[in-house]
């Protein structure tokens, strides 16, 4: 009897982490579109800093949440109204490997300084679009 308690307790260990990770991603996702968005948080030698995660169009904002997460408050929020498209490009070196297969880098330009994020190419779309939205006198940065 004890063995078997023991096996529920180290199944329910491992899969409860991942069902709350799982609901939390489908509580994103029904708030609005949720897509797969790499954000660079860190270093940028040698292809370094990307982290997965999930953003989400709020508004005027896009929000940035890590996959491997608990938190319901997003990581980074993203204004609409301070961005601006600076580079596209492919992954290279090294961040070919850090990054989900078929995304684009794009280097964006705010007034907090270079923002670099991947994403695939339905997503770029939507983000191109919801950025061309941007409402009437909104500053860009400099």
């Amino acid at each position: 009897m004890l063995t078997l308690d023991l096996l529920l307790v180290a199944v329910l260990v491992v899969v409860l982490p991942f069902l709350a990770v799982s609901g939390r991603r489908r509580l994103l996702a029904r708030e609005g579109g949720a897509f797969e968005l790499s954000l660079r948080l860190k270093d940028r030698r040698h292809g370094g800093g990307w982290v997965l995660g999930v953003g989400r169009y709020a508004g005027d904002d896009l929000q940035w949440f890590r996959v491997f997460s608990l938190s319901p408050r997003p990581r980074r929020t993203l204004s609409r109204r301070d961005l601006q498209v600076r580079t596209r490009r492919q992954p290279k070196g090294p961040e070919a490997l850090a990054l989900l297969k078929g995304v684009e880098v794009i280097e964006l330009a705010s007034s907090a300084g270079p923002v670099e994020i991947a994403l695939d190419s339905s997503a770029l779309t939507g983000l191109l679009a919801w950025l061309e939205a941007r409402p009437p006198g909104a500053t860009l940065p400099g």
